[in-house]
């Protein structure tokens, strides 16, 4: 790397510093901090932050739901009353007073109409203990200690005793906060602890139960998404993540969150994702050498609705991309179901040959639009040379290679509607091309 690359990067940060007066001012203004952190808009914000990233993996018509007058609903699960399991790693100055648990979510939805109770009943612990449990933050309290032997056995009883009489079951299953971010993978990506067998135990009381899920990343929930009615994925809602979740569970929200990776059926599948290039091998389709299918649990982009939405297919004001010009592609969305909802429209492209193998669909747009019942809309995206650009390795920078393109819009990568462009002129290099000086 030449040295001038390098006094660049560091000007930049210095640029930055200086910018945000961190030389002069070196340390936080704490008075400052707590008033910004006790914004009711700052608050109002990560509320709606968290109700458009949840996202409903599965529904078989038990959401949203109703709880009746005198309802007695239990919020069970180990992260069902943890304000640390709703912030999720990497926030070490825990906002702990103001942050709302589900349960707490759920009884504050509710009211006085129902009886909102609820037990962890199992217990999240990493195999290998965190730095961060020896740790005590000024003003916040310790993580609680590992349960004993008796206490697993206490707790796990009172969950399903609390299950057994109610009406209504909220079950939260997934990770706890600290085991997810930085040093904290995992080799096994099912349940941890006694999840499982809380799951089992809970679904055997034939009550109605729905599943909130909560972790870092996706999880091996084979069972859990045969059995249960209702799956709805919140990653870590963060401060109000409580009040979002119990707002979409019980239809103020309409969820409308897709997902921004490929999850997978087991450990097994990973590494799985939806931009993989193309391969001979093996020749059965939907086979790639494992002892399962090849298609994830679910696909890049996925995410249900409380609502229908259709979307038309791909119309190209032009058939072939010039170098230096531009395409517009045109689709239309129509909500036809019977509530206000959210649907994210997305934009895949496939280059069917190349001087280089490229991947089966790559990602080039997406909007998320807001339709009422029966409402249609037109959404509009732009593909110019960006689009169509790699990296090409062997010329050490980015290039366009002329020839035809498949095209999808849908609503996640899995999406059918098809159409098809060129790109005209002879090879060139893209917008990012590097220059000799810097190879």
């Amino acid at each position: 790397m030449a040295e001038a690359t390098l006094d660049q990067a560091v000007r930049r940060i210095l640029i930055a510093k200086f910018t945000m007066g961190l030389f002069e001012r070196p340390f936080v203004d704490e008075a400052q901090a707590r008033r910004t952190l006790a914004d009711p808009g700052h608050r109002d914000a990560a509320q709606q932050a968290a109700e458009r990233s949840f996202v409903l993996l599965k529904n078989d018509g038990a959401l949203p739901l109703r709880a009746g007058a005198n309802a007695h609903v239990a919020v069970i699960g180990a992260s069902a009353n943890s304000k640390r399991d709703m912030l999720g790693p990497w926030a070490f100055q825990y906002d702990l007073p103001e942050t709302v648990t589900v349960f707490e979510g759920v009884r504050d939805r509710l009211g006085r109409a129902a009886t909102v109770e609820t037990a962890p009943g199992v217990q999240l612990k990493r195999n290998v203990p965190s730095m961060f449990e020896s740790i005590t933050i000024p003003g916040q309290a310790k993580p609680e200690p590992r349960w004993d032997g008796a206490r697993t056995t206490r707790e796990f009883n009172a969950a399903v005793a609390l299950a057994k009489r109610s009406d209504l079951i909220i079950l939260t299953l997934g990770e706890a906060e600290d085991m997810s971010g930085e040093g904290a993978s995992r080799s096994d990506l099912t349940l941890p602890g006694d999840q499982m067998k809380l799951f089992d135990a809970v679904m055997a009381l034939g009550k109605p139960v729905v599943v909130v899920t909560m972790s870092g990343r996706p999880l091996a929930l084979g069972s859990v998404l045969e059995r249960a009615p209702a799956v709805l994925h919140t990653w870590f809602g963060g401060t109000r993540g409580g009040t979002a979740i119990a707002r979409t569970l019980f239809g103020d929200v309409n969820p409308g969150g897709k997902l921004p990776v490929t999850w997978p059926r087991n450990v097994g599948q990973v590494p799985i994702y939806y931009a993989h290039n193309t391969t001979h091998m093996p020749q059965d389709q939907g086979k790639r050498y494992w002892d399962v299918p090849s298609t994830p649990q679910f696909e890049f982009g996925y995410g249900l609705s409380y609502t229908r939405f259709t979307i038309g297919a791909p119309r190209l004001d032009t058939p072939v991309l010039q170098p230096g010009g531009r395409m517009t592609v045109l689709t239309t969305v129509t909500n036809s179901g019977d509530r206000a909802g959210d649907e994210v429209v997305q934009l895949y492209i496939h280059q069917q040959a190349g001087r280089a193998s490229r991947p089966v669909r790559e990602l080039k747009g997406f909007q998320r639009v807001t339709l009422k019942p029966g409402e249609t809309r037109t959404v509009s995206f732009t593909l110019d040379e960006s689009s169509v650009q790699y990296w090409n390795a062997a010329e050490r920078g980015w290039v366009v290679d002329p020839g035809t393109f498949d095209i999808w819009v849908g609503s996640s990568s899995n999406a059918q509607n098809h159409g098809q462009f060129s790109v005209g002129g002879a090879p060139r290099a893209g917008r990012g091309f590097l220059p000799n000086a810097t190879r």
